[in-house]
């Protein structure tokens, strides 16, 4: 069966129910061995089974229900930020087209500030600061809940020994990674979080060019995120001197991406050998 939006509560049906065999396919790189003009339900199930019977198959690792049941946590936290901050630009675009500023309260979104924007009496920043609000409380609900999962994970408490790594991206981490022996070097790791160049040899001559992006999109954004805390941090890392250097030459934004994929090669060891970091 192909990865999709449903295929967990299948896969799992299909296999621990019924006891079936089930092999999960990558759709990205299986379309790329089987693309066809004439696309049907009856003629991808069939080249599916043709590709599972030569061994073709792009198969995804799947996780246990554990893993599954961290990546849901982390995710959904990471979704409802996003709706946060949605709403609060929404705010700020209503300020600026209005020309309101609020010198009292320099920093946006305190208890301070907020108490200034409904005092403008404006009908929608009053019922977005009440959706804010709310989100507010189910954000903390979720961090919560991370918190309590990070104290009892020891995989996460060696990873919060990396300077700029907290309780949240270390469990994001663990749960986007799950089992770390299935890839055999750092390498893989980090090609997985598509933090890698892409490569084009073509006539003895080979051209690197932008990161692929491919795999988890999830652990390339939390890796990104880290690697500037870590800057911030660990000013005399190896990381923060490898940043330093080459956002002098390429620019801060080639630097962070670069710096990130050496981040999470240091993850990489950290979770294999199961040990903490040391500088």
């Amino acid at each position: 069966m192909e990865s999709s939006a449903v295929w967990y509560n299948i896969y799992q049906y299909l296999s621990e129910e019924k006891h079936f065999d089930v092999v999960l396919s990558n759709p990205i790189k299986t379309r790329a061995i089987a693309s066809a003009k004439i696309k049907t339900d009856k003629l991808d199930a069939a080249k599916l089974a043709d590709l599972l019977r030569g061994g073709y198959i792009a198969e995804c690792y799947v996780p246990g229900r554990r893993i599954m049941d961290l990546r849901e946590l982390v995710r959904h936290r990471a979704a409802l930020v996003r709706m946060r901050t949605k709403l609060k630009n929404k705010v700020h675009g209503i300020m600026l087209m209005k020309g309101i500023t609020i010198p009292d309260a320099p920093y946006p979104f305190t208890q301070k500030y907020n108490e200034k924007l409904k005092e403008l009496n404006d009908y929608r920043i009053n019922g977005y600061l009440r959706v804010i609000e709310s989100l507010d409380l189910e954000i903390k609900d979720a961090s919560d809940k991370i918190i309590q999962l990070a104290k009892n994970d020891e995989m996460v408490k060696l990873l919060m020994t990396i300077p700029g790594i907290g309780y949240y991206s270390a469990l994001l981490i663990v749960g986007e990674i799950g089992d770390i022996n299935r890839f055999p070097d750092s390498y893989h790791l980090c090609s997985y979080a598509g933090l890698v160049p892409s490569t084009h040899s073509s006539g003895g001559t080979t051209y690197n060019g932008r990161i692929t992006k491919t795999g988890s999109k999830h652990l390339r954004w939390i890796m990104q995120e880290c690697v500037y805390v870590h800057i911030r941090t660990a000013k005399d890392s190896n990381i923060t001197q490898f940043y330093d250097r080459l956002a002098k030459k390429k620019g801060k934004s080639k630097a962070a991406v670069a710096a990130a994929s050496k981040l999470l090669k240091i993850v990489y060891w950290v979770m294999k050998e199961k040990r903490e970091y040391r500088s």
